[in-house]
């Protein structure tokens, strides 16, 4: 922390992708910046791409929550955790369902994002920390992938596509100023950074004129004239768009070896799903062809059983 311009009792912000299998915590340094301080590898997610939208889905949720001090769970039954709050305002004007979707440690999941022991200790450290120093509440950003332009154009055909290009303004908004995006929540959607004073807006609601932070707006625009440039090159030039297979959630490369050592036996309770491969259409007749990883070893096990 000391080398990157930060204090244990800086608030922190925390970003988690789901097809990465990576959880981010970033840090305010003594800019008034927030700055990347670790990448923790995620070890099980499970469901889809996609947000969760009612009790026993199995889905991991997408969006945008405050994780206050009264979330935090120190005697959780995996090892430690923090509830995202999930639904959050949209989610409830929408009507989701579901409770207690967490990030903590062991390497199971039914919805949370499941860090090992070892991760959680380390990101629940630094949470304590920075409530400690004041901060009232923390971000979290649970996105589908890292909101590249590439991804987008990846996941086009996808039925959540519009829900993602709603997260992408507020990843749009972090990235260009790195700090935490003031959320609002009108018209089925999230709006980010909006000016002060601006017309009150509430969850359900048509979505009044929304003017952006004047201080805001340039920075984002200029990013997202950018993205939308390079999204349209794509398209354009014949970047195939994901199909796919049944499957249930993912995890970091770096454990995939300790399951294939578990083997299919003990990983078949934790398969049983959707998530998108990447593969263009064409190749779906063998959706395992030439794909030598463990998880596709253990997958093709569990078919012949």
């Amino acid at each position: 922390m000391s080398g990157k311009g930060m204090s244990q009792s800086d608030p922190i912000l925390v970003r988690i992708f789901k097809k990465e299998s990576e959880l981010e915590v970033w840090k305010r340094d003594r800019s008034g910046q927030y700055a990347l301080l670790k990448t923790y590898p995620m070890c099980r997610w499970s469901g889809q791409l996609g947000p969760k939208k009612r009790e026993g889905d199995r889905q991991a949720p997408e969006g945008f929550y405050a994780v206050t001090a009264d979330l935090m769970n120190p005697r959780s039954q995996f090892h430690l955790s923090f509830n995202l709050g999930y639904p959050n305002s949209l989610e409830k004007s929408q009507g989701a369902t579901g409770s207690a979707l967490m990030v903590h440690g062991a390497c199971t999941s039914s919805g949370c994002f499941a860090m090992t022991d070892e991760g959680v200790t380390e990101i629940y450290g630094l949470a304590r920390e920075a409530f400690a120093g004041g901060q009232r509440s923390f971000q979290v950003q649970a996105l589908p992938f890292r909101m590249t332009p590439e991804n987008m154009a990846r996941h086009r055909n996808n039925a959540h596509f519009a829900f993602w290009q709603n997260l992408k303004e507020g990843s749009d908004h972090f990235e260009a100023t790195k700090q935490p995006p003031k959320l609002a929540v009108c018209g089925r959607r999230y709006v980010f950074n909006a000016k002060d004073g601006s017309a009150s807006m509430t969850p359900g609601a048509p979505c009044p004129v929304i003017e952006l932070d004047p201080q805001v707006q340039p920075l984002v625009s200029q990013r997202q004239d950018r993205d939308q440039a390079r999204f349209a090159e794509l398209v354009s030039a014949g970047a195939p768009a994901m199909s796919y297979a049944y499957l249930d959630g993912g995890m970091h490369t770096s454990f995939r070896a300790m399951l294939k050592n578990l083997g299919p036996e003990r990983m078949q309770p934790m398969v049983a799903g959707k998530v998108e491969i990447s593969r263009p259409d064409a190749a779906l007749a063998d959706p395992f062809a030439g794909d030598d990883s463990a998880w596709a070893m253990i997958t093709r096990s569990l078919a012949k059983q």
